[in-house]
């Protein structure tokens, strides 16, 4: 669809715009991370975040409240209309020149309104995830005509946002989500490191997941599939890491499956290229996704992927390419997925190679960084220029 732009537009000459991306909070989450390495990678020159957390700062906010302006608790209780004054003032005395709404929620909508009342000239919602299919809300879609641009995480998302959200196509823009690959890149050292950790040596098959331990990821099919695959191949391991509410239910279902000596839960870690060169095989077993970032993390480190085919996940898990999709919610298409990579090392090598060529030629973080710094630079040129035309034309002539 035409009308979705991969944005790419010329700089600004002008001192650096202050934006302010609104969000709930900041824990370690993947929108989250790609929202902090994306404002570390801002030119300084043209752009300067701060980030606006409606509830607490959380992890990522407190670690970087050295680098960037953190601001927080600005809303009580989801009835709490007061939050659009506290918004006001703070955007007021920040000089914002605009704001950039990360997620749904009541952040897109309390951010787009206070930014409408101040009449800023860059109003943008980045939309990581809709939980598809689920949608933003009526509220959020009344402000639609306020918002000068959507932006999604891949093709099939901004269709998404077309489609199904009803946004004006001439307001959606794509700008692919994007890592540092030179961070994530696979390391023989780190390989070894794992393994130790984990009480495993080379000849042991290991198959991974890095998520939030929230239902909608549904690790309680990672699990079951885990079982299923260790019946055939008995000396798979399997690791999990991130933290979540489904944290003591997962160990108990690892318990009842008989699996949980063969299965390493790792918590809240920062050495994901790490942990990613421990593995053989990346799996995502959610339910609803856009985008996930974690997907390229490991594709970065040549892990091969096998996910469900959920959101915008084929644009980069590509059949036999980079790995291999499955239907969600089906524990036995993911196993034998599982097997088919893990009993043949040589496959795995191939998937993740290709899987690194395409996160470096599609999947940057300096694309990503020069979509976003290119859009609101953009909007901002032409929502100003057209402010003077407007106040010329309105003078009287001599």
């Amino acid at each position: 669809m035409n009308a979705i732009l991969q944005t790419r537009l010329p700089i600004v000459g002008q001192q650096p715009l202050n934006i302010g991306f609104v969000i709930t909070s900041m824990p370690v989450g993947g929108a989250e991370t790609l929202l902090v390495n994306l404002m570390r990678s801002f030119d300084s020159s043209r752009i300067r975040p701060q980030v606006i957390c409606l509830k607490d700062k959380g992890v990522l906010g407190e670690e970087i409240s050295g680098e960037f302006p953190v601001h927080s608790q600005l809303i009580r209780n989801r009835w709490d209309a007061g939050v659009l004054w506290r918004l006001r003032d703070l955007l007021h005395r920040e000089q914002i020149s605009g704001i950039v709404t990360v997620g749904a929620g009541d952040k897109m909508f309390w951010g787009r309104l206070a930014a409408r009342s101040l009449k800023l000239p860059v109003v943008i919602s980045a939309l990581h995830s809709t939980g598809w299919p689920d949608g933003v809300g009526r509220a959020n879609r009344l402000l639609t005509s306020i918002t000068d641009a959507f932006v999604a995480v891949a093709h099939a998302h901004g269709q998404f946002l077309v489609e199904f959200e009803r946004f004006p196509a001439e307001k959606v823009h794509v700008i692919p989500n994007g890592i540092d690959t030179r961070r994530f890149h696979y390391s023989a050292a780190a390989r070894e490191a794992q393994r130790i950790e984990w009480g495993w040596d080379e000849s042991t098959p290991v198959c991974g997941v890095v998520a939030a331990l929230r239902p909608e990821k549904n690790l309680q099919l990672f699990l079951k599939a885990a079982a299923l695959v260790l019946r055939d191949l008995p000396t798979a391991g399997f690791v999990i890491v991130g933290s979540g509410p489904e944290g003591e239910g997962l160990r108990n279902a690892a318990q009842e499956l008989g699996i949980a000596d063969r299965v390493r839960f790792l918590g809240l870690r920062k050495d994901t290229p790490e942990i990613l060169s421990g593995l053989d095989l990346f799996a995502l077993t959610s339910d609803n996704e856009a985008s996930p970032v974690s997907i390229l993390e490991a594709l970065g480190v040549e892990r091969p992927v096998v996910a469900t085919q959920v959101g915008s996940v084929p644009e980069t898990v590509i059949e036999n390419e980079t790995g291999f999709l499955v239907p969600s919610g089906q524990a036995e298409p993911m196993a034998a997925a599982w097997l088919k990579v893990l009993s043949d090392p040589e496959l795995g090598r191939r998937l993740g190679k290709t899987g690194r060529e395409r996160v470096v030629n599609h999947h940057s973080l300096q694309s990503m960084t020069d979509g976003y710094m290119d859009l609101i630079e953009s909007i901002f040129t032409a929502k100003t220029q057209r402010t003077r035309f407007l106040g010329n034309m309105s003078r009287p002539r001599r």
